[in-house]
């Protein structure tokens, strides 16, 4: 079986071109099924710079958002205590939670269908111009209930939008990348989010620090919001500059062979095909993302209004803690990557579910002590625990799928847990302290999260090192190819 040669640093592959129009160049580097795919380092490169910075701008927003949650309640929610206008802010939150799977639903069979690069591009559009938008809607002050509703609007335009980011960047990492460095390739997209949540804590932060509560309150708040503008563009730049990856590639090129018409109708499966046809997969999926996210939002997004709302912590110190705790996971998020190709998805997840189930209540209790070094040590361990499902999920989850459907259900699947386990997290767990009085409950939530999580885990299939359902194996050198394509003509 032939090899696709990688082609010189910079150059053009020609993957995602069609076949009957394909330059000589890109005829040397197409394959036939079965074929192994030896990768293009620098289009790699570029391929995971450009979805990580897709994702940090998103969690940019979001880390924002979260970030200036008591902010944003003066500033839209005018009327109520404070407790009504953090329930409303955070309600604003979930909204754009409940139409991701409806952008997944879109935006994940159209990535099937005519590319994950081109959806990709759309996406980050829409996700500039709805953040940009926010830091443009007057005050609740000015235009009454137009502004909560204006933010409405705002945040489901970023809602719809990210339902297709998650997915759709995540697929394009694995389907570029080498099957044994998919987990630390893969890793780099949650450092894109970290990075978003860096920049957003320590904007955030930076503004706390240097504003008056009534600057903060008529225009300090709009700067991180503006920026989006900039950002959006620079990463639609990156995504315009990126080749089809190897994967959906050969799948156009097998629709234009003698098969075209049946592999044409296959490229437009159904969403109930996505869903049902792979019911298993799907339900791997929804309990991995259930822990993922619950774990994610708790400690990234809640508990900065958790260190302020209800332990009366100093609002600013708690950024800062919040901020130094991303700033490790962002160093070992990269190594636990290179630890799930090595020792398996498998291993590295369920030590993550296992760590919460048992140190959760431990670390609560750590953070309502109340000194800096207690807080800075509880959020630590949940810090560093998360890394195992922030450097191994964007490795794992796209394997569950084939290539042909593999957007697609991973869109939806994936959005439908964050919808509705993943982004009501604040919202829930500050109605259960307000039913119960129980400021413990983050730790019980996370607890249940972890048994999910831990389910989904001992079912699954091992991925790590094997190739993506549906596509050929992925190697790094030639000499890898050779040795692959030796042994399967040997047997």
């Amino acid at each position: 079986m032939p090899t696709q040669s990688p082609l010189a640093p910079g150059s053009h592959t020609g993957v995602g071109k069609k076949a009957d129009a394909a330059s000589p160049q890109q005829e040397a580097s197409q394959q036939a099924p079965g074929e192994v795919t030896v990768v293009d380092p620098s289009m790699v490169k570029r391929a995971v710079s450009a979805a990580a910075l897709g994702n940090a701008m998103e969690w940019f927003d979001f880390g924002v958002y979260s970030y200036l949650a008591v902010t944003l309640g003066h500033v839209f929610f005018a009327s109520g205590d404070s407790t009504t206008q953090l329930l409303s802010t955070f309600g604003t939150f979930a909204a754009a939670f409940l139409v991701r799977p409806i952008g997944g639903m879109f935006f994940g069979p159209l990535g099937d269908r005519i590319g994950r690069q081109k959806v990709l591009a759309i996406t980050m559009i829409m996700m500039a111009v709805g953040t940009f938008a926010i830091g443009l809607i007057p005050s609740s002050d000015t235009i009454g209930v137009g502004a909560p509703i204006l933010l409405l609007i705002a945040r489901l335009v970023q809602g719809f939008s990210t339902g297709g980011e998650y997915g759709g960047a995540s697929t394009f990492i694995a389907e570029y990348a080498p099957d044994k460095k998919r987990g630390f390739l893969g890793s780099w997209l949650e450092f894109g989010t970290l990075a978003g949540y860096v920049g957003g804590a320590g904007l955030v932060t930076l503004m706390t620090a240097l504003l008056s509560t009534d600057d903060l309150y008529s225009w300090g708040w709009r700067i991180p919001f503006l920026i989006a503008g900039p950002m959006g563009l620079i990463g639609l730049y990156l995504r315009m500059r990126l080749e089809e990856t190897p994967a959906f590639a050969q799948l156009e090129r097998e629709a234009h062979a003698k098969e075209k018409e049946r592999r044409q109708a296959e490229k437009r499966i159904g969403v109930r095909q996505m869903v049902f046809g792979q019911w298993r997969a799907m339900l791997f999926c929804v309990g991995l993302v259930l822990v993922f996210n619950v774990t994610d939002y708790m400690l990234l997004s809640y508990m900065p209004s958790y260190l302020t709302s209800e332990l009366k912590y100093d609002e600013t110190h708690g950024l800062l803690v919040i901020l130094g705790v991303m700033v490790a996971m962002m160093c070992v998020q990269p190594f636990v990557g290179k630890l799930s190709d090595r020792f398996g998805r498998r291993p590295v997840i369920g030590a993550g579910c296992v760590g919460f189930l048992v140190l959760s209540v431990p670390a609560l209790l750590l953070i309502r002590q109340g000194s800096l070094a207690a807080i800075a040590l509880g959020l630590g361990a949940l810090g560093l625990l998360l890394v195992c499902f922030t450097a191994s999920m964007p490795s794992t989850l796209p394997a569950l799928f084939p290539t042909k459907v593999r957007y697609g259900s991973l869109s939806i699947g994936f959005n439908i847990s964050v919808s509705v386990f993943g982004g009501t997290t604040p919202l829930v767990v500050t109605a259960l302290i307000g039913a119960t009085g129980n400021k413990m409950m983050p730790a019980y939530y996370m607890m249940a999260a972890a048994v999910i999580g831990g389910i989904a885990v001992l079912l699954m299939s091992e991925s790590a090192g094997k190739q993506l359902p549906g596509s050929p194996p992925a190697v790094e050198t030639e000499a890898e190819a050779r040795k692959l394509t030796g042994a399967a003509a040997a047997r």
